[in-house]
């Protein structure tokens, strides 16, 4: 998944807070910053319980094939439906076979003649195939078919399974099982939610699949599949493979889906609603397609319009062509994960879907990337049990990297790379866990920033070691070797060690095996005498726990404007190395490729930064030089680079630039000024325009107001949130016209702008206005625009805080999106003076069941 993401991980979502509150007043940060800081400070150094030892399930049989023919009751939200399987046994000789089936209720098990094939047959040719009915045990969680007779891995077998699916009648409460997971969830099923469609769609990572379909869950198992949706002639529908066909009776059409390649059953998947569909033509005759709503159905191609070029360059760079019958793209309401990489139909949650005009503050190309490469890399090839999960995410996380390094350049594939490395950091700051576990509580403890962005970032170092050619080619080895099958980690590191001709056993037993990362100590000194200086490496990370590093790396020796480059090799916890040096150097650079997943602390002097910023090339490089000198202000040297850097080629650099301006009133203030006004109204790129008008309104005077409103017209949604923010701040003449024109924006970070004013006025009338916006928000907007409720409310009088008080307990208890229930519980805590409050909170922590939230809620303590 985004990689799921199975949703947002603990660390993404801190992450996630800390990025979506750009807009907030200040008041509002601080309130939430500080609940993001106590989760990020509890407990440093612990790790996570090790859990039983999980192996790869063993294989009784194997499902070689499945058909579903399947109906839908809204108003029970159930599923009536039949299942054909084709099976053998795997090796050792059967008499019963044992399929995962969560909540059913059964109907039926009968034996089918062997001979034929079921995929094209009606259910009156399949009712004459019946050649016995079959005993079976249930106990709602494993269906036990009793087969006769002992049968051979030479016989091939047919049972059809009649049975009701239940999704919201799951068993909870037992090892293993799921505390949330539905399988099939029904959206808006009595269509009472006003404004939210009626939908139908599936989740199957990691065993949800079989919540909906009697199968072998896991993913070892690969089948072909034909699935036949009947539903309402009005809806659209959407599973794995290629439609087929389509037949009317009355109201009701029957889409018959049929994939003829293997997948695991967790990649199986149905979709059902009304969806805009806007498509492409691959040059060899393969057809991409795009759900979207039927109002961003004009936007879809600005949305997923660049997956083409994606799917042609992940073909010339894993060295074969995609793999699958077609590709389709769908975003729906209320899903439970960030997307979902089914076989030829990824699912997207629906913060996908934006205005063609809002992709100028960003598209979705990440995740979009993500999904696609999963395609390669987990539904092609696929890690044999949840342990070995890095084989699918780590690659899909690193191909984000390879597809921004190619259609965005380096810079900004490096900035995205630091991105995924603070998430990683910032996880391991209570969790060290190896790579490939053997041992774990839980399955959805696999999907975390380990697997996720550290696993990204092993592939990095992996690509820097061995070279580019011999990365793909290897890359190519691995996917061809195992292609429709199963691996574990010694499979890639053997495909690595065919290609190169090298021992890697080192390197994927220090990465993949043990827990942690190398944390460096490096103390440097310059001896004229010598004419040497010396690098003192201490490896200070707690060697029992993780490992004593061997960590290849290049360093940079700067001399007089000049560069020596040097590699060298780390493998004790305390090493010294040696380079020449004519005089002091200018910088010393360790780690000169940017490319070592750890923490380096090198300490360097401001003079010493400001060479490394100004001459160096690669971006982290650069990043940390502008980082180390902030706060240098008062110093005319480096004031001057931070000057120079506001014109530097990349934007992070102009935004860091432009932010160290913040508040400033020092020498050469008037001209500084007038070019932070310039980027505000020219600059490319449009979080450098809001860089530039957020520290233009810390300066206190009116000089730049009518830039706040020039830029209110701005291209960019952000720029005009931003603007709305500050130029309202002043209070204007004009403040109530200008909030009323915003009031009704499309885009719900303007909105939220807007509440953010109408929150500082306190005014009851508006209570109804934030509750309408906030009804129709998507979940990240909303989890922002509840903390601008949450000013409002403190600022209201009692009878609005206690009107609220039932509003957000809804929120809290029952929203889809587990961090806006998040939100809705912050601002409940607004409000305990009012009694009964601080109780409700209460209860609503205990009663929470995704653990997630309920991880992120042991961190505040007593309530």
């Amino acid at each position: 998944m985004t990689g799921h993401y199975k949703g947002l991980f603990l660390s993404r979502l801190i992450l996630f807070f800390f990025g979506i509150l750009l807009c907030l007043s200040p008041e509002i940060k601080a309130s939430t910053f500080a609940a993001a800081d106590t989760i990020y400070r509890r407990n440093p150094g612990t790790t996570t319980p090790k859990g039983p030892y999980r192996s790869e399930r063993a294989r009784k049989s194997d499902i070689l094939y499945t058909r579903l023919d399947v109906q839908f009751d809204w108003a029970k939200q159930q599923v009536p439906a039949t299942a054909i399987l084709k099976f053998k046994p795997h090796f050792y000789a059967q008499n019963t076979l044992e399929l995962d089936a969560k909540g059913f209720d059964v109907k039926g098990v009968v034996m089918l003649d062997t001979v034929g094939d079921y995929g094209d047959l009606s259910k009156s040719e399949i009712a004459a195939k019946v050649t016995k009915k079959l005993e079976f045990t249930y106990d709602k969680r494993k269906l036990l078919i009793k087969l006769g007779k002992n049968f051979t891995r030479k016989d091939t077998l047919f049972v059809k399974i009649d049975y009701v699916a239940r999704p919201n009648d799951v068993p909870r409460g037992k090892p293993d099982d799921s505390p949330s997971d539905k399988g099939l969830y029904f959206i808006n099923a009595d269509g009472m939610d006003e404004g939210k469609p009626r939908q139908i769609w599936t989740q199957g990572e990691t065993e949800g699949s079989s919540c909906w379909f009697p199968t072998i869950d896991a993913p070892n198992q690969k089948f072909t599949q034909d699935i036949y949706i009947t539903v309402d002639s009005t809806y659209k529908t959407l599973s794995n493979g290629l439609l087929v066909n389509q037949q009317t009776e009355k109201a009701l059409r029957t889409d018959h889906w049929k994939q003829t390649l293997p997948h695991a059953p967790y990649l199986t998947m149905l979709a059902v609603g009304d969806f805009a569909v806007a498509k492409d033509m691959m040059p060899n005759g393969m057809e991409l397609s795009y759900y979207v709503e039927p109002k961003y159905g004009p936007d879809a191609h600005a949305i997923f319009g660049r997956t083409p070029e994606m799917m042609g360059f992940f073909t010339n760079i894993f060295g074969m062509e995609f793999p699958w019958e077609k590709y389709a793209q769908i975003a729906v309401r209320d899903f439970v994960a960030g997307a979902m990489e089914n076989t030829t139909a990824t699912v997207h949650e629906e913060g996908v879907q934006n205005d063609t005009r809002s992709l100028v503050d960003g598209n979705s190309d990440a995740v979009i990337a993500h999904e696609l490469a999963h395609h390669w890399f987990g539904d092609f090839v696929t890690s044999e049990e949840w342990g070995q999960l890095p084989l699918n995410e780590s690659f899909a996380n690193y191909s984000e990297y390879l597809w921004s390094e190619y259609n965005d350049g380096k810079n900004e594939a490096d900035w995205g790379n630091l991105q995924e490395m603070k998430s990683y950091l910032l996880e391991a700051e209570t969790k060290q866990v190896p790579m490939i576990r053997y041992f774990y509580k839980d399955r959805e403890d696999m999907f975390d920033s380990h697997s996720y962005a550290k696993g990204g970032r092993i592939l990095h170092m992996l690509r820097n070691l061995v070279g580019d050619d011999a990365f793909f080619a290897s890359l190519q080895h691995y996917l061809k070797s195992h292609a429709f099958g199963t691996a574990e980690i010694d499979d890639l590191r053997m495909s690595f060690e065919k290609i190169t001709g090298q021992d890697l056993n080192w390197f994927f037993d220090q990465w993949f095996r043990r827990p942690g990362h190398p944390s460096l100590k490096i103390t440097q000194n310059y001896v004229a005498t010598t004419g040497k200086v010396t690098l003192n490496v201490k490896q200070v990370q707690d060697t029992l726990a993780t490992t004593v590093y061997r960590l290849p790396v290049k360093v940079d020796v700067w001399v007089s404007g000049k560069k020596n480059e040097y590699e060298v090799l780390i493998d004790k916890v305390n090493q010294t190395l040696e380079f020449p040096a004519a005089k002091k150097p200018d910088l010393v650079l360790f780690d000169a490729d940017a490319q070592l997943l750890g923490v380096i602390e090198h300490e360097k002097n401001r003079p010493e930064m400001a060479f490394q910023y100004q001459n160096t090339e690669r971006f982290l490089h650069k990043y940390e030089a502008l980082s180390q000198l902030e706060g240098g202000m008062a110093d005319s040297t480096v004031r001057g680079i931070i000057v120079k850097a506001m014109n530097d080629p990349f934007w992070k650099m102009r935004q860091m630039a432009v932010s160290n301006f913040s508040e400033y009133d020092g020498p050469g203030f008037a001209d500084i000024e007038k070019t932070i006004q310039s980027l505000a109204r020219r600059d490319p790129h449009p979080q450098v325009r809001a860089e530039a008008i957020i520290t233009l309104a810390s300066f206190g005077d009116n000089n730049s107001d009518p830039i706040f409103r020039e830029a209110l017209s701005d291209s960019s949604y952000q720029v005009v949130s931003v603007a709305i923010e500050k130029y309202l701040m002043g209070q204007p003449n004009d403040a109530n016209e200008i909030a009323t024109q915003f009031e009704d924006s499309p885009n719900d970070a303007i909105v939220t702008s807007v509440g953010n004013y109408y929150a500082g006025l306190a005014q009851p009338e508006r209570f109804d206005w934030f509750l309408i916006k906030m009804k129709t928000m998507k979940p990240t907007e909303k989890y922002n625009f509840l903390q601008v409720f949450g000013k409002y409310l403190i600022k209201s009088k009692q009878d609005i805080q206690r009107k609220s008080i039932p509003i957000l307990e809804g929120l809290a208890r029952e929203n889809p999106s587990y961090f806006v229930r998040f939100g809705a519980f912050q601002a409940l805590g607004l409000l305990t003076d009012i009694q009964g409050v601080t109780s409700l909170r209460k209860d609503i922590r205990a009663k929470e069941t995704e653990p997630k939230l309920k991880e992120m809620y042991s961190q505040f303590g007593e309530l």
